[in-house]
């Protein structure tokens, strides 16, 4: 107000100076010299444009309503909780990191963090009503948390058994048994002396096991279902607690989906065999997320298994090569290997092809720059044992050097180990023979190799694979209310790419496209069922999306009822909101100008 003042008074004092000081008009100036201290004054408010509080009615509350599945789980208080949303202010929900629009409690989350910065930003009132049960509670700022008040509707607690959680292997070779793993939970006071547990494939119950859970306690049951009834090709097994009278029933059901292939993902050839196979075996077998198989060739064209020497058919070892995923070649194995598919080959020479091995001791040193220099950071590479001998290897132009070699420490440094995509499938050569004796000797060596040996298995099978397409999910299953999200494998940058859903899950084929972000990923939010996609170009599989949800189990109260300190923002107001104050400038100047005029000025 002050500042308004001071503006009025300095109008009217250089008016008045103009007209009575500099022109000398007298009495005859006061008509344009009261316009010009009317326009200039409005004028000078409007420049300064200083603002004032008003007497405006405060907005109404921003609610942010929790619509996480928790609140329409079992002993929620859902009605209550809108009900008393909508008596308040003007509704949003929350609960994923990305807003979804639904007006029922729908989300496979409860993160409030999101949706409070945003509310906060705001000039009106918070007000966040939930159950109390927030995942990120922990990680909100306390200057946010006094930004708005809390009103809790505690859902009460139900008996209930769950089936909390279903882990198992992704692809199993066919005659191996599918092991699954189980933990389940007896909740509020529930027990069964004797539970069911079947898996089913289709319609099929493929095994069953019985388990006595005591009341209020858990259970972990390990269950091995046989992949001879369920046959090859990709399949969503069901996994259900029979007969539970519970509140609950769709924490009894999980899925699991598991690929059972003809041959082994990973196939190791050995030829001759020697210690580098030997190590090199028996730690993919530890680190690989692919069933593994070694085949070792002793005596002539005879292959024997890696894992019990028994005897095989060289068509056997051929089928296994050509279905692959993932070939490793150490030695020369023939033409066993020929007609591989692989989208992943790690070559192993031993000089039995173009240069002869160079004898000595190699120690090895890790550049800074390779898809596998993750696995050496921090690690004194060239401390570890030395390798025996290395292969002469030519990178090319477009090629990646993982470790390089130097003879007795001494001379330049030669490439190791090198690695290239070729077509829609990568290769990596190691040309040193002797790191074995990495895992061999322990310690910091040990753990470098292994975590070596997965890196660059990690790598190759990461290549375009030819039967998932240029994308693939992260995960196949995810719980009720979780997005799907595609991850782009294709070479280059993501591209947008259509995708047809058909299936149990989806009523009728549809389309969709996934649209993928800077990290190369796409979410897709489906209802629950299982689905089959095909990418437009190629490649497909299976997903599930479960009807359990983690947020349908009562979870730690992590937020309690509380009044928002912080004081309501008052209203304020200033001349540029004034449309009038424009028109009356408008006016003064036109009359002024009409005035002087009349007296013959300019």
């Amino acid at each position: 107000m002050l500042a308004a003042t001071l503006v009025v008074l300095a109008a009217t004092g250089l008016a008045a100076y103009t007209y009575l000081r500099l022109e000398r008009l007298g009495r005859r100036a006061l008509v344009p010299l009261a316009a010009r201290a009317v326009a200039w004054s409005t004028l000078g408010l409007l420049l300064l444009n200083v603002s004032c509080p008003s007497s405006a009615r405060p907005l109404r509350p921003l609610v942010l309503l929790d619509g996480s599945l928790s609140m329409g789980a079992p002993g929620g208080r859902w009605r209550e909780a809108r009900d008393s949303a909508g008596r308040i202010g003007e509704i949003r929900l929350f609960g994923d990191d990305v807003p979804v629009a639904d007006t029922v409690p729908s989300l496979g989350r409860s993160l409030l963090g999101p949706a409070l910065t945003a509310a906060a930003a705001s000039e009106r009132a918070v007000v966040v009503i939930t159950d109390g049960e927030i995942e990120d509670a922990g990680d909100l700022p306390p200057e946010l948390l006094r930004r708005a008040s809390v009103r809790l509707f505690s859902r009460v607690a139900r008996s209930d058994i769950a089936l909390a959680s279903l882990s198992g292997p992704a692809r199993v070779t066919a005659g191996d048994s599918i092991v699954l793993e189980l933990d389940i939970h007896a909740l509020a006071g529930a027990g069964a002396d004797s539970l069911q547990v079947e898996v089913l494939a289709g319609n099929d119950t493929v095994a069953a096991r019985r388990v006595r859970l005591p009341t209020g306690g858990a259970a972990r049951v390990r269950l091995s279902v046989p992949s001879a009834p369920i046959g090859p090709g990709t399949h969503a097994l069901r996994v259900a607690l029979a007969n539970t009278d519970d509140s609950e029933p769709r924490t009894d059901t999980r899925i699991h989906i598991v690929t059972v292939a003809r041959t082994p993902g990973v196939v190791l050839l050995a030829a001759p065999g020697d210690w580098d196979s030997r190590f090199l075996y028996r730690t993919l077998r530890d680190v690989a997320q692919l069933p593994v198989r070694g085949f070792v060739r002793l005596e002539g064209e005879r292959w024997r298994s890696m894992e019990d020497l028994s005897p095989l058919s060289l068509e056997r070892v051929r089928q296994a090569s050509r279905g692959a995923d993932l070939l490793i070649l150490k030695g020369d194995p023939g033409s066993v290997a020929q007609g591989s598919a692989a989208r992943g080959i790690w070559y192993w020479p031993s000089g039995e092809r173009g240069a002869a091995p160079i004898p000595g001791d190699w120690y090895l040193s890790a550049p800074d720059v390779s898809p596998v220099a993750g696995a050496f950071l921090g690690m004194p590479v060239d401390s570890f044992p030395p390798a025996t001998q290395l292969v002469p290897l030519q990178p090319g132009p477009a090629d990646w050097v993982g470790l390089t070699a130097q003879l007795g420490r001494r001379g330049a440094a030669r490439p190791a180990v090198i690695g290239r995509q070729a077509g829609r499938a990568r290769v990596v050569t190691v040309g040193a023979d002797g790191l074995w004796r990495w895992a061999f000797r322990g310690g910091s060596s040990e753990q470098s190799y292994r975590t070596w040996v997965a890196t660059t298995a990690s790598w190759l099978l990461t290549g375009v694979d030819t039967v998932r397409g240029v994308a693939a999910p992260v995960r196949p299953v995810v719980q009720n209310g979780r997005p799907l999200v595609f991850e782009w494998t294709g070479s280059g940058p993501p591209v947008t790419t259509p995708v047809v859903w058909s299936g149990a899950g989806a009523r009728e084929t549809r389309t969709d496209t996934l649209r993928f972000d800077g990290a190369g990923r796409a979410p897709v939010r489906l209802a629950p069922g299982e689905y089959r996609y095909r990418l437009v170009g190629g490649g497909g599989g299976l997903v599930a999306v479960e009807e359990y949800s983690d947020e349908l189990l009562p979870s730690p109260v992590t937020l309690r009822a509380r009044t928002a300190h912080a004081g309501r923002p008052q209203g304020r107001t200033s001349p540029r909101d004034w449309l009038w104050l424009f028109g009356l400038a408008i006016i003064a100047l036109s009359v002024e100008w009409l005035a002087r005029r009349r007296l013959g000025l300019r």
